[in-house]
């Protein structure tokens, strides 16, 4: 029986719903919409009676604001169109979860496998609107046709036609059945089977597969299980998803041909990640004691004092968010808690970052087929990102956005984890990993789905017209709130030995990934716990449906693990149990389906790009500069920047306080509205020792340089937790690479510079993280961030994000930006060059003059060692209590710095840079590193300039009560001119 129950609010209620899409369809789409008012409608499929039913409808609404009704409400008054949309069969519908839990506990008793709820929400708009308007509205702003079906009825057909109260049931059931691939001697056949299958395999790739299974050996083993000669479409699958880039990071692991063009030098590069990434963390380990797990698990592990260890983990989610902003965003979020969680015997969360590298929300031109306005695409990623922070119960810390038109074609959606790992579990340390022959294979938490098959081999191609709709997966935070306790639960008493994430790859990952500690895993796919009927094995393996989570159980510890799942609400499914038998093998009601020799599948099969990569420093112009007398106006088009300006807006609607550990907040000063450098927080309530979370981002240096890129963005980093007092000898990194395809091809002509450009980013690396010992603990690498829909290719400029993790000894002694009192000094330290190369200043010039890639130039550069005198100085004034405000200069220069310092603490500055021994414009938007503008009392200066006696340091001038930024012979803007453009560029955005 299918019971309809539609929900709308009492006449006179606020809708704070419908309100959002008037805002968002005259932002995003000039529509005019007089009103909006909205409707929740529940289908209930469930064997229920017409009372219980009527129990079930007063439940789900809210009887102080709300009104429900069986099958269909009251016509709301003077509406012209009504508009429905729903999600397909088969997809993820959080909400209808939820109310199938609360339908459980109203009838009393399990539900059976039909019974469920389905959810789907109605527009009622009013408005000199036209069909067309409203279903534009539907397609470009508030649903995906993904995974989503819309309807449009006008006022008379709405009344005319009887309430929908059919259900988006999956009702397809196909045969279930294993095919045999055979892999003929046609390289175009090959080829057909890869791209066809989504499986990214190249040409060498498929031909190695094949070899393998030409081998006798091979042979006689399959002989053996009555498998055939050829593999079965689940061996074929988890071969594709175990080699993909996005699991096994072909590029960092393949081999270089490098040339460097200006001077003359050549050689081969076995693994950047070996060669650079990994092999500076080694080297700097020699001289720290305080790495703990690093490379080797799901996150990075550092010491934190005797009792725990934090735990950090930075991913990327750009492909399904470019098809599905809010649903891919969701389960970057969710996805990278399970990170920490599956990291060692398992971490508590404590707090989530995120950044997104997007296209202008004003992007005004023609988007490309295929593509969505990136207004449309920010939104949803927002909205994804708070929605699974928010309900999971773990505060954001820090958020950037960066906006360039590259970033059209695939947004950078990062999302992170910080966490705590106690230092020993039941015994024995907390980062270990083991397991022993005869354990169970356990997957717990969420079901699995056609959502999320192909993620790995997805994210690992351009995106194409062909990108597969089920690739995108939905999280559900609630379902892995109680997953995430239930663990944390096990872990301390001991019921598991070994735990990972179930992400890329599904099971067909995570299951043989696991395996490898005992030599061999077998599981058996009847014990699969599934959203629907109708899956094919192979899907049921490398599906990537969120919330779930592999475990190895002890046979002794199965009773009370599946009693203490029971207790907490979450599902378990023993499926098979680790071996060594050297296999990973796969059944199916007991027949075996796939049996894939674990050598081969992750250490000798998939072969080693070789690729070329040639380094000739690109020719890029600067724009036209003259002097001026006045840089006021100037200063106030900065502060309005789009990548300047203040993201307030949006950020307000995280949770930054759920714990109550923060201290130094994301957004800091008398009105709390200026960023900060970097975030401080307890992590231990009773323990002044804090955390201290940063990160340095900045994509225009690429175009000139990403040697100068990668030491500018690591720098900015590390000096950020400088600025608020973290301690220099305790900060860790972690790299993001987000590339547009640097493997030369046909489709990449300019493959082999691309190339190049990342080769000098991962020099650049290992030169200063060992020069400053700050090790990269754990990373990920995205190589394919290209786009070929409707026809263009857009290509992503070279990106690299890092993000540090710092300590300090005493929250407390926090030092935040904004200015605190009238008559306190104010002082530059560090130096000041001609840097202004892809500077804000130049991008600025380069867009007024017509030319928005002329801005060219000297990208600031890093002198580690003068850097590493003045952050030990740094350290040691915070120490010391001498800085009453301190931050780091970083894009807009020593002129927007100062400006945020007069906003955050509501006061002036009287400021004279002529001292620094540059013109005006350099002095005041040069974008040189290592700097910091700090305040001190009257009192203390003295002593702070003994402290850096021989390093770069001037006195620029006072602070102020009038409320003016003065910068002598260069500007003079009151606060009012300076928040204006500060504030208003993206607010209500």
């Amino acid at each position: 029986m299918i019971y309809r129950i539609e929900i709308g609010l009492k006449d006179g209620v606020p809708d704070a719903r419908g309100r959002g899409v008037i805002h968002r369809a005259e932002g995003a789409l000039k529509m005019a919409i007089d009103e909006c008012r909205t409707r929740d409608v529940y289908k209930v499929v469930a064997s229920i009676d017409a009372d219980t039913a009527a129990v079930v409808q007063k439940t789900f609404a809210d009887p102080v604001v709300a009104e429900s009704a069986m099958d269909r409400l009251p016509a709301p008054v003077n509406f012209d169109w009504m508009l429905e949309i729903g999600f397909k069969p088969g997809v993820t519908d959080n909400i209808g979860r939820t109310a199938r839990g609360a339908l459980k506990d109203i009838v009393g008793r399990e539900l059976e496998w039909e019974e469920q709820v389905y959810t789907c929400m109605q527009y009622f708009l009013s408005g000199d609107l036209s069909r067309a308007d409203v279903d534009r509205l539907g397609k470009d702003l508030l649903a995906n046709t993904l995974i989503q079906t819309i309807a449009v009825f006008s006022a008379a057909e709405w009344q005319a036609t009887a309430p929908d109260v059919s259900a988006p049931i999956f009702d397809d059931h196909p045969e279930i059945k294993v095919n045999v691939v055979e892999l003929p001697d046609d390289d175009a056949a090959l080829m057909k089977i890869s791209s066809e299958g989504i499986l990214s395999l190249s040409l060498e790739e498929m031909h190695t597969i094949r070899n393998h299974y030409l081998r006798d050996d091979v042979k006689a083993h399959r002989a053996e299980l009555d498998l055939p000669e050829w593999p079965t479409d689940i061996e074929l699958e988890c071969i594709a998803q175990t080699w993909s880039e996005h699991c096994s990071h072909k590029v960092f692991a393949g081999t270089i041909n490098y040339k460097d063009e200006e001077t003359g030098e050549e050689e081969t590069i076995h693994s950047l990640y070996k060669t650079y990434v990994k092999a500076s963390t080694k080297k700097i380990e020699e001289s720290i004691d305080w790495l703990i797990s690093v490379f080797t698990d799901n996150a990075g592990i550092v010491k934190f004092n005797e009792d725990i260890h934090l735990v950090y983990k930075v991913e990327t989610h750009n492909s399904p968010s470019a098809l599905d902003p809010f649903g891919g965003s969701m389960t970057g979020i969710v996805g990278v808690n399970r990170d920490p969680l599956g990291t060692g015997m398992g971490a508590a969360l404590v707090s989530n970052v995120w950044g997104y590298c997007l296209g202008s929300p004003f992007y005004d031109k023609a988007i490309p087929e295929g593509l969505m306005h990136p207004r449309r695409i920010r939104d949803g990623v927002h909205e994804g990102v708070i929605a699974g922070g928010n309900e999971s119960g773990i505060p954001y810390s820090r958020g950037f956005e960066c906006f360039d038109e590259r970033f059209l074609g695939k947004p950078l959606v990062y999302c992170g984890t910080m966490g705590t790992i106690p230092v020993t579990v039941t015994g024995g340390p907390s980062e270990r990993k083991e397991i022993e022959i005869g354990d169970w294979t356990v997957m717990c938490g969420g079901r699995i789905g056609k959502d999320g098959i192909h993620g790995a081999t997805f994210s690992s191609e351009e995106l194409r017209t062909e990108s597969p709709a089920q690739a995108v997966q939905i999280g559900d935070p609630l379902t892995q709130r109680k997953l995430y306790e239930f663990i944390l639960e096990a872990r301390d008493l001991g019921l598991f030995r070994c735990i990972t994430d179930n992400g890329a790859g599904g099971i067909s990952c995570s299951f043989g990934e696991m395996g490898k500690y005992s030599g061999g895993c077998e599981c058996d796919l009847a014990g699969a716990p599934l959203k629907y009927e109708g899956l094919q094995p192979w899907e049921v393996l490398v599906s990537e449906a969120q919330e779930r989570m592999t475990l190895a159980v002890q046979p002794e510890c199965r009773e009370k693990f599946e009693a203490l799942a029971k207790q907490r609400d979450v599902e378990v499914a023993f499926m098979g149990t680790y071996n060594d038998s050297g296999y990973f093998t796969v059944k199916q009601d007991g027949k075996v389906i796939a049996s894939l020799d674990m050598d081969f599948l992750y250490e000798t099969g998939c072969p080693t790009l070789v690729m070329p990569g040639t380094w000739k420093k690109p020719v890029v112009e600067a724009p036209a500069v003259e002097a001026k007398a006045d840089y006021s106006e100037t200063l106030t088009k900065l502060m309005g920047d789009l990548n300047l300006c203040s993201r307030e807006y949006k950020s307000r609607i995280y949770d930054g306080e759920v714990k109550g550990l923060s201290v130094v907040k994301p957004y800091v000063g008398v009105n709390s509205d200026v960023p900060s450098d970097a975030t401080v927080m307890r992590v231990e309530y009773n323990n002044d020792r804090g955390a201290v979370l940063a990160e340095g981002i900045n994509p225009w240096y690429s175009d000139i340089d990403t040697y100068d890129m990668t030491t500018s963005v690591i720098d900015e980093a590390v000096r950020r937790v400088i600025a608020v007092g973290g301690d220099m000898n305790r900060i860790a990194i972690l790299d993001n690479y987000c590339w547009p395809d640097p493997v030369e091809s046909d489709k990449t002509p300019d493959g082999a510079y691309k190339m190049a450009q990342l080769v000098r980013s991962n020099k650049a690396l290992y030169d200063l993280t060992t020069a400053y010992k700050t090790p990269a603990v754990s990373g990920k690498d995205s190589c394919k961030n290209d786009s070929s829909r409707g026809g263009k290719k857009i290509s992503i400029p070279p990106t690299l994000l890092v993000s540090s993790i710092g300590q300090i000894d005493d929250v407390k002694k926090a030092v935040t930006m904004p200015l605190k009192d009238a008559g306190d000094v104010i002082y530059v330290i560090g130096e000041t060059k001609d840097e202004l190369g892809a500077s804000a200043y130049y991008r600025l010039l380069a867009e007024e003059q017509g030319v928005p890639m002329n801005y060219g130039g000297t990208v600031p550069a890093v002198d580690a060692d003068k850097a590493l005198k003045i952050y030990a100085a740094m350290n040691k004034a915070t120490d010391a209590g001498l800085l009453k405000s301190a931050t780091t200069p970083s894009k807009g220069g020593l002129a927007v710095s100062l400006a945020l310092t007069t906003i955050g603490g509501q006061l002036g500055a009287d400021v004279d840079l002529s001292g620094l021994g540059v013109d005006s414009s350099t002095a005041l938007f040069s974008e040189s590193n290592s700097r910091f503008v700090v305040s001190v009392a009257p009192e203390k200066a003295a002593e702070l300039e003994a402290l850096f006696a021989g390093l770069p340091i001037a006195k620029v001038g006072t602070v102020t009560a009038d409320k003016t930024l003065k910068i002598a012979g260069a500007v003079e803007a009151n606060l009012d001119a300076l928040v204006q453009p500060f504030k208003s560029t993206l607010h209500g955005v």
